[in-house]
């Protein structure tokens, strides 16, 4: 409609709210991977060695996550200018990094390294939407991105060495039967979010009022 200021600032907030959400989830489905599949999928047939081959598949798509959210959020900054042709160009190179990695990674890495391709090609597609918006003059992140962006990492960062920590110390209930395992995976979680929850009011990362606006307005 012609608000450039308006779709920028839009643009800034949806990044920063992504982010704030996906950002933390991926650091701790790389931390706890491990236990999220032992808990969710360890009985029967699905051993010990079916856990770790599996928590490798979930620690590689979770190196993406953030990637995967970001592209929903750069898109319709093309959208909104009724370019719908770009998206998808930068889609297929995507899909040819996704397809090149997925031959290079497979050997190595095995089914992880078809995870990995799949993450790093997520990557790829949103550098190039969130690079291109700004070459064309269409995206700039404002000074509260960045600057929340900055808090969000240091957050998560400090959000998944205490789960690292406490995964550690919860070994013995990890490797029990399993209401101990159950027990310990919600200690994980309780744990993981409110470190996160402190840490992102401290660093500037996140204020309750602006979630709850942000969260009225997603409503309207």
């Amino acid at each position: 409609a012609g608000d450039r200021h308006g779709a920028n600032a839009a643009q800034s907030r949806s990044i920063e709210f992504a982010l704030l959400l996906a950002l933390p989830a991926a650091v701790a489905l790389v931390v706890v991977a491990g236990p999220i599949i032992s808990v969710l999928f360890e009985r029967g047939v699905f051993d010990a060695t079916a856990t770790l081959k599996t928590s490798y598949a979930l620690m590689a798509y979770a190196v993406g996550l953030p990637a995967f959210i970001l592209v929903k959020v750069l898109t319709p900054g093309f959208f909104a200018r009724h370019d719908t042709k770009t998206p998808v160009r930068i889609a297929l190179i995507a899909l040819g990094v996704n397809l090149v990695l997925n031959i290079a990674l497979m050997i190595p890495l095995q089914h992880a390294g078809l995870a990995l391709a799949t993450a790093i090609s997520a990557w790829v597609n949103a550098a190039l939407l969130y690079t291109t918006l700004r070459r064309d003059g269409h995206f700039q992140a404002d000074a509260r991105l960045l600057s929340r962006l900055t808090g969000t990492a240091v957050s998560a960062l400090v959000m998944g060495g205490v789960l690292y920590g406490l995964a550690s110390y919860l070994a013995p209930w990890l490797a029990g039967d399993e209401p101990q395992r159950i027990l310990a995976l919600v200690i994980l979680i309780a744990g993981g979010l409110g470190v996160y929850g402190v840490m992102a009011q401290l660093t500037g990362a996140a204020r309750l009022s602006d979630l709850k606006s942000q969260l009225r307005g997603s409503q309207g």
